[in-house]
């Protein structure tokens, strides 16, 4: 039996993924790759940046598009000569689309070991609650009237 998630974080999520994986052709995806979190209160992006100068980092939001942009520049010496070159140079970016069930004025991001961790808090109007049952005779919802 197959058990389907109806979390919208979590569709909202898998669908923005599922697009980016979809570029693969994309070079800073591939240089970039990302983990994400959604948790009670928050949700978490891991971003993979070894190597890289933390001052290089910037993480920006506009219009529900968080971007993270970092660089790695050529460490060639005077005397050395580049035989083989697999880490990729330059300027990266990341863009990953925020759902308006997030709370993009507060994110928060930090950095250790390679990792760029992005904390995005989840709005209290979308965070799960308890409905209150009412009790009456036929055990009903009580109508809404105008």
């Amino acid at each position: 039996m197959l058990l389907t998630s109806i979390d919208p974080f979590f569709q909202e999520f898998e669908r923005q993924f599922n697009r980016l994986t979809q570029q693969a052709f994309d070079q800073s995806s591939a240089v970039m790759p990302m983990d994400g979190l959604r948790r009670d209160d928050d949700v978490v992006l891991r971003f993979d940046l070894p190597g890289i100068d933390p001052d290089s980092i910037e993480v920006t939001v506009d219009r529900g598009v968080l971007s993270v942009s970092a660089g790695r520049e050529e460490e060639i010496g005077e005397n050395e000569r580049l035989f083989v070159r697999e880490r990729p140079m330059g300027t990266f970016t990341r863009r990953v689309y925020l759902s308006e069930h997030l709370d993009s004025d507060q994110i928060d991001a930090g950095y250790a070991n390679g990792v760029l961790t992005v904390r995005i808090p989840v709005l209290e109007r979308a965070k799960p609650r308890k409905v209150e049952i009412q009790r009456g005779e036929a055990g009903e919802a009580k109508a809404i009237r105008a």
